[in-house]
């Protein structure tokens, strides 16, 4: 049953549901509202990230678009490196064909992927030879089938060795030869990537161009070995008459003659000095032309070798009244390592050039010492003259073959233009420099620099001291260089020293103070040296003197004055004066003067010296007789080697003398005959020739010379040889001085 309800209570329900309904509307309504706010902010991500997504879309289809574009042209890129590339290919081919040489490329696994025809034009006939044959199958071709020559090498061996060279880390290049004629260099490099190039160069024309060389080298020694000896042949035909001509015109001089005989004597001895003097420029340039000039270095007492030079050279200069003068370094070493025959020819040649286009004043020789080093001391030597001098145009050519100072057609000296040329070589040939200092009117001077080395033993020049009791010194001499040269090195000695020009001036200073020495020259302009001599005797009789001669013959009479200690040739060599005051030792600088005796001397042993002299030319037999004939000895002629042996067996002689050109035995053969008889092991055998070339001389020694002699013959160098090697007790002489 239904209970109605009252009305307030109805109404009091309702409204209370009525509020529950406003209070959900509103819960529902914040839900919707939370719920739209949130749908609100949802749509407005959304919105967002459409429009992010459109733009990224947007950018896509941009990049799309640019990468389509790239693609298009890394496409035609792609294409036209294709296209070069081909070309590149195209051209390398084409390259390579053109090649004379062959030229192959083989990959790692050592198979052919490029060869031109050039490589593959000796394979013809083998159509197997082409990209992709193995390379071992290349070189078997070549060794079995014969298109290379094996060398004497069978085809196993041959492959083998070709293989093992190909494997090596470098591949060493080789000659092959083929049958067809060919000769190839084959040339294989291992490339960065184990690739093998091969080149093949053909060198057949070079070997061909060899051969020719070689065999045209051949035909020039051959010309020059022709003209050696063609020249070694006519020096000895000129020589051996010149012996005769020089030997007996220098014999004819020692005679009485009067002055216009003796001119005659000279003038043929001059001459024939000249011809032999050219005879051996063209000798020793043949020489140097032909690379044949050998160094022999040995000690070399250098002050000494330039003494001797202008000793020899005295005579011409004498005659023109040419002072000659010597100043060596007294520092510097006296013994220094040098071919003595080439310093002496390259003095020779300045020199005598010095004195031959000078005719008044004075030729100066000086040495200096400018330094040193590990390889010895640096040597400057000048020769200075006041002669015709030489133009600057000349000064540049005067060092070349056959030039001559003065013009052709206007010349007054004879000459073959060779000295200089020669003494240039040789220089250079010594590492050496020359040069030329010149005035035309004025005069020259010569000079040259070399590095010689020291003997170990060698000592300075000017080392020797005087004896003690010289303290004082008067030097009479109107040569203001030379007089100058000599002060300054007694000056170095501790010496005072007085000098004069006039004999007057010396007579006045020694009457003022008598010096403990004076040293005169003999060659006083104007002046009386013996009436000097007579003066200075008077005034002190017990007065040293010393005389400075450029003749010795000429001071022999005022060398016999009891005040007159010695008489030394000019220049003065320190050394020569020392000796002469009582210091030192004794040291002969020059050749012995010979005197001329009426009669031979007797000897000193009690029998005389034998000598045997084997010569076929009658000429030279009787210049070598009169040479000797004042001499102590017992002298055996013969004709020829074998004559020569027999007289050695029965004569037994002390020196022998041996001509080396004889007809039916020759000087060398009879040499080594003599040399195996009893007691020709140790006989003096002296040489005797007319040849000048080194080769010849050196084949001559190499028989058992002691010593050699050329022709023509000079008497004082065979006096000298035969003080040298006979016996002592046969020829001994009391010093000189």
């Amino acid at each position: 049953m239904n209970i109605r309800l009252p009305l307030n209570d109805q109404l009091s329900r309702e409204r209370r549901a009525r509020l529950r309904a406003e209070r959900l509307y509103e819960q529902v309504q914040r839900e919707l509202k939370a719920a739209n706010h949130h749908l609100t902010r949802h749509a407005f991500e959304l919105s967002d990230q459409i429009i992010s997504q459109r733009e990224e879309l947007c950018l896509m289809r941009s990049r799309a678009e640019t990468l389509e574009g790239v693609n298009c042209q890394v496409a035609q890129d792609l294409q036209k490196a294709h296209s070069k590339a081909d070309m590149a290919n195209q051209r390398l081919r084409e390259a390579v064909e053109t090649l004379q040489d062959g030229f192959a490329v083989f990959d790692t696994d050592q198979t052919l992927i490029l060869a031109n025809q050039a490589y593959l034009s000796v394979f013809r006939g083998f159509a197997e030879v082409q990209p992709g044959i193995r390379y071992r199958r290349v070189v078997e071709l070549c060794a079995y089938e014969g298109v290379v020559l094996l060398q004497g090498m069978s085809p196993d061996t041959w492959v083998e060795m070709m293989m093992a060279r190909w494997l090596q880390p470098v591949i060493e290049p080789m000659e092959l030869h083929f049958s067809k004629g060919i000769s190839v260099r084959l040339a294989d490099r291992r490339v960065a990537n184990g690739d093998y190039v091969s080149l093949v160069h053909d060198i057949t024309g070079s070997l061909r161009y060899q051969a020719e060389l070689i065999e045209a080298q051949r035909k020039a020694e051959a010309a020059v070995e022709a003209k050696s000896a063609f020249l070694a042949n006519m020096s000895h035909e000129i020589r051996t008459p010149m012996n005769g001509v020089v030997g007996m015109a220098e014999l004819l001089s020692e005679t009485d003659l009067d002055d216009e005989q003796r001119g005659y004597a000279e003038t043929i001895s001059n001459s024939g000095q000249a011809l032999v003097t050219i005879i051996n420029d063209i000798l020793d340039f043949s020489k140097m032309d032909a690379g044949k000039m050998n160094l022999h270095p040995e000690p070399i007492d250098l002050e000494k070798a330039i003494h001797e030079v202008l000793i020899l050279l005295t005579p011409a200069a004498r005659a023109k009244s040419i002072e000659l003068i010597l100043d060596y370094d007294m520092f510097l070493p006296r013994q220094l390592l040098a071919d003595p025959g080439r310093m002496r020819q390259i003095l020779l040649n300045l020199v005598g050039n010095a004195v031959k286009f000078t005719e008044e004043g004075y030729v100066l020789v000086r040495a200096l010492g400018v330094g040193s080093s590990a390889l010895g001391h640096m040597v400057n030597v000048t020769v200075e003259d006041t002669g015709i001098g030489i133009s600057k145009e000349n000064q540049d050519r005067i060092f070349t073959e056959f030039s001559q100072v003065e013009e052709t057609a206007n010349r007054r000296f004879e000459g073959t233009g060779l000295g200089l040329a020669i003494t240039r070589q040789i220089i250079s040939a010594m590492e050496g420099q020359i040069w030329v200092e010149s005035e035309p009117g004025i005069g020259s001077c010569f000079g040259f620099s070399l590095v010689l080395p020291v003997e170990a033993s060698s000592v300075p020049a000017g080392l020797e001291a005087l004896p003690t009791g010289f303290k004082t010194a008067l030097l009479v001499s109107d040569h203001l260089i030379s007089r100058e040269i000599i002060a300054r090195r007694l000056q170095a000695a501790g010496v005072t020293v007085v000098t004069a020009t006039q004999s007057d001036a010396a007579l006045r200073s020694v009457a003022r103070q008598v010096p403990d020495v004076a040293i005169i020259d003999q060659d006083l302009n104007g002046q009386d040296v013996v009436n000097l001599l007579s003066g200075l005797n008077r005034a002190s009789p017990n007065l040293p003197i010393v005389l400075m001669c450029s003749n010795m013959t000429e001071a022999k009479a005022a060398q016999r004055s009891a005040s007159v200690r010695a008489a030394l040739p000019k220049p003065l060599l320190w050394r020569d004066l020392v000796t002469a005051l009582g210091g030192g030792t004794h040291l002969r600088t020059t050749l012995p003067v010979m005197e001329q005796p009426d009669e031979p001397r007797a000897p000193a042993t009690h029998r005389l010296l034998r000598v045997l002299y084997a010569e076929d030319n009658k000429t030279n037999q009787l210049v070598f007789s009169k040479m000797l004939k004042l001499l102590p000895i017992d002298l055996r002629l013969a004709e020829n080697g074998a004559k020569a042996i027999e007289e050695f067996a029965v004569f037994h002689p002390d020196v022998v003398f041996m001509d080396v050109s004889m007809p039916e035995m020759d000087g060398r053969e009879a040499t080594r005959r003599i040399r195996t008889m009893d007691g020709g092991a140790s006989v003096p055998i002296i040489a005797l020739t007319a040849h000048a070339m080194q080769d010849e001389i050196d084949r001559i020694m190499s028989a058992g010379m002691n010593a050699m002699l050329t022709k023509p013959l000079s008497k004082a160098e065979l006096m000298s040889a035969l003080h040298d090697h006979a016996p002592a007790g046969f020829l001994d002489t009391p010093d000189d001085g």
